[in-house]
């Protein structure tokens, strides 16, 4: 058994498994992407012993511990034996303490090699809050409700370029809308953890990322990644209005209605009763595009806001309304010369 460091742990998890021995609890809450959980106690047997712990100290907790670990010791082993052909192993618990050295102890046993990480899960999460933002100059693309913003990034992945889709990692699309036909939300500690992978995948000097509020349903962008999108070049494409809304209702007229009217009388105090009201109506009659056509002069209202905060220098508009829809793809990747020379110039 050997410690080594987040940063060296993290570059051999490419080629390594890793091992999380916490509990379903603290894995659920956050977790390192990719890692295997193979928990030394559940969360009901972590609780008694920290209990037993506090007030009795240290012997009676370990032995308790002991009690729940022995009938486990070989359904662990099964869990792991094959994970590696070559025999190794990287195991974490919360701080690097007795959960993570008992379970290397065993795995060595029978001849797994297990490097254990210094400071635990702890030490990860404050190695990643540190390197988030890793040194890569940010390109924002914004534009109006409905432009396909997402769509549009997913086409440039498709061509090669460096995307970072905060939505998808949110598994929100960012508006009272955007938690509707979507999985469940990680927490913001998971979400971290998956943008910091992201992130650290990327090889290129810059990424490409949605332009976003600092929420994105429940979850927060990292502060240092926030505030460095606040700073960054902002390419802000202009598409006809007609196309908005075919993408949203491609978008959500296959949602509920209910769910819909939810999201609709959400926003209502800053829509109004009126437009609220014929917003839902045209819902209950199937009208989706006319639906989808009074919501956007709350938001657009809502984006213009923002966009007038932002620092004019920084903010390049490209005019999408006469090109067609599957070349904006390709007209937005041609603008990144354009924005990287006259933002970053030190990265040409």
């Amino acid at each position: 058994m050997e410690y080594i460091d987040s940063k060296e742990f993290l570059e051999l998890s490419e080629s390594i498994p890793v091992i999380d021995v916490r509990s379903p609890g603290e894995y659920s809450d956050g977790h390192i992407p990719g890692a295997i959980n193979v928990s030394l106690f559940n969360d009901e047997e972590r609780n008694q012993i920290g209990t037993l712990y506090k007030k009795q100290g240290r012997f009676p907790s370990v032995r308790k511990g002991l009690e729940f670990v022995g009938p486990k010791m070989v359904k662990m082993i099964d869990q792991v034996k094959d994970l590696k052909p070559g025999g190794e192993l990287l195991m974490h618990c919360w701080r690097g303490g007795m959960r993570s050295e008992s379970m290397a102890w065993l795995f060595e046993t029978v001849d797994l090699h297990c490097r254990v990480l210094r400071g635990g899960y702890k030490s990860y999460r404050r190695y990643i809050r540190e390197n988030i933002i890793q040194e890569k100059e940010i390109i924002v693309l914004g534009g109006l409700t409905g432009s396909g913003k997402t769509l549009l990034l997913h086409e440039m992945i498709e061509r090669g370029e460096p995307v970072v889709d905060l939505e998808g990692l949110a598994s929100h699309k960012g508006s009272a809308f955007g938690g509707i036909g979507q999985d469940k939300q990680p927490s913001t500690e998971h979400f971290e953890n998956n943008l910091f992978r992201v992130m650290s995948k990327i090889k290129e000097p810059y990424c490409w990322v949605e332009d976003e509020s600092l929420q994105i349903g429940k979850i927060f962008i990292p502060k240092p990644f926030f505030e460095q999108m606040l700073q960054s070049a902002l390419l802000f494409i202009e598409v006809p209005h007609e196309y908005r809304i075919q993408v949203l209702v491609s978008d959500y007229a296959g949602q509920a209605n209910e769910l819909l009217t939810e999201a609709i009388l959400r926003v209502e105090q800053r829509l109004g009763k009126l437009a609220t009201r014929q917003a839902v109506e045209a819902l209950k009659e199937g009208n989706y595009s006319e639906t989808a056509r009074i919501l956007l002069t709350y938001y657009d209202k809502t984006y213009q806001y923002g966009l007038n905060h932002k620092d004019e220098h920084l903010v390049s508009r490209l005019d999408l309304t006469n090109i067609p829809p599957d070349r904006y793809s390709v007209t937005i990747i041609k603008q990144k010369e354009i924005l990287l020379g006259k933002i970053y110039p030190d990265i040409q």
